[in-house]
């Protein structure tokens, strides 16, 4: 049997503040699907030049009384950043709060507006500890 990944499906509550979350991600839209019989949109979102390694926003126009107040079931996303300090403070910067902080130089784990938990790993070797990240507590799940 041979397997090809196709994407990772998160449902979210409101579409646009989602995607601005991922977009500071540096995650851009790929492509799009509307159902109006269904009344859904699909998203795909993946870094450049990954496009085949994308996530799926699914938004159900009608709202979703079945989206769980705490998504730690599903797990989380994971994506390799080429500085996780500044990676951390621009998101800092657009109001995302940095849930596990990246005291180690390599990780760090932030939540969307749907609370489904981001990882960033430092890509190659963590970087050099350094304040103010060294100090700095978890704050809330991740």
């Amino acid at each position: 049997m041979s397997l090809t990944y196709l994407h990772t499906m998160v449902r979210v509550k409101d579409l646009e503040k989602s995607m601005a979350f991922y977009e500071l991600l540096g995650l851009k839209e790929t492509r799009r699907y509307e159902s109006e019989q269904g009344r859904f949109s699909l998203v795909f979102m993946a870094p450049p030049g990954q496009e085949d390694a994308p996530i799926e926003l699914t938004y159900n126009w009608d709202g979703d009384g079945a989206l769980p107040s705490d998504s730690r079931h599903f797990g989380h996303l994971a994506y390799g950043v080429d500085n996780i300090y500044e990676a951390c403070q621009h998101l800092m910067d657009n109001g995302v709060t940095i849930n596990r902080p990246p005291r180690d130089g390599h990780m760090a784990f932030v939540r969307s507006p749907d609370n489904i938990s981001v990882e960033l790993l430092q890509k190659g070797e963590s970087l050099p500890t350094a304040e103010p990240w060294a100090s700095m507590e978890n704050t809330g799940h991740w």
